[in-house]
């Protein structure tokens, strides 16, 4: 998990991002030092929940192992995932994530509507004083698909 991106479990499951008070530009993943905006002058910066649904703004697949943060077992097979740039209306963004297991490029669509939710990159055993690690992250999901 990265510290910081998201919080919540469920229905109040949310990507957390910052908006400067001077200019009401909205960030994401979240800063903490200064305002991006080119054209501020700088503000106070707020941590804020982004909204849990968007439209897919574009899609494709992903057919190579990813980096850190990421993991991914050099010994197993490796299997391809959708990727899903989603717009944010109100917070006026593209925030990108991979689609929810199960779901590949096939089932998505330009202009859909998907929902933020909470997933498992990974688990790991550990040792017996840490016995297992587990990896979050989110997911965009098709409106109307399962858990």
């Amino acid at each position: 998990m990265v510290t910081g991106w998201f919080a919540g479990e469920g229905d109040n499951f949310r990507l957390l991002g910052t908006r400067c008070s001077a200019c009401a530009c909205v960030f994401f993943p979240r800063e903490d030092g200064f305002c991006r905006n080119p054209g501020c002058s700088g503000g106070d910066l707020e941590e804020v929940p982004l909204s849990r649904r968007g439209r897919v703004w574009s899609y494709t697949d992903s057919r190579y192992r990813p980096p850190a943060p990421y993991v991914s077992d050099p010994e197993l097979p490796w299997h391809p995932y959708a990727l899903i740039a989603v717009e944010l209306e109100t917070e006026r963004m593209v925030v990108l994530g991979q689609a929810t297991p199960g779901v590949d490029v096939t089932d998505l669509e330009i202009g859909m509507e998907v929902e933020v939710v909470p997933g498992v990159l990974e688990e790991a055993e550990g040792p017996e004083e840490d016995p297992a690690t587990t990896w979050t992250t989110w997911y965009w999901r098709p409106v109307g698909v399962g858990a």
